[in-house]
């Protein structure tokens, strides 16, 4: 329960503070390790809600809805950790992040208003419903992927 409490927290945290949040990271290693752990949680979202839609589990609707808030609540959570400095070290990210980052920063924000809709759609359990729009969200992180993940 207490961790439960704490991954809340640091949601409300997180969605309170919004950009200038950057100063809770005392070195870039620190942003860079927390993106790196969002960007994790949500490839456990993502891959559990994939393999139900594609059959590869049985589909569970109440499953489903809570994998959709999760992936709501976390995908927005990465993006305060893209600050200055986080473009070295153990990292993934492209220099395109940081030279358009106006593009980023778009296709951000589209991913989380997709895995908003997601969550939305979740909540009905019709799985047809909830498959097209998680098409989106899911074309979302690969185009991302695509031009700023190396």
């Amino acid at each position: 329960m207490k961790l439960k409490q704490l991954f809340l927290g640091t949601v409300l945290s997180t969605l309170a503070l919004g950009a200038s949040a950057e100063s809770v990271f005392e070195e870039p290693s620190d942003a860079i390790e927390y993106r790196q752990a969002a960007f994790s949680m949500i490839r456990v979202q993502i891959g559990d809600m994939g393999d139900m839609l594609k059959g590869k589990v049985e589909f569970d609707a109440q499953r489903f809805q809570k994998r959709a808030n999760n992936a709501a609540a976390l995908s927005k959570m990465p993006w305060e950790a893209f600050g200055a400095g986080t473009d070295k070290g153990d990292t993934s990210a492209l220099p395109a992040i940081w030279s358009d980052n106006e593009t980023f920063m778009k296709k951000a924000t589209a991913f989380q208003q997709y895995a908003d809709e997601l969550a939305v759609a979740a909540q009905s359990g019709d799985k047809k419903l909830i498959a097209k729009a998680f098409g989106p969200w899911a074309k979302g992180c690969k185009d991302c992927h695509t031009s700023f993940k190396d």
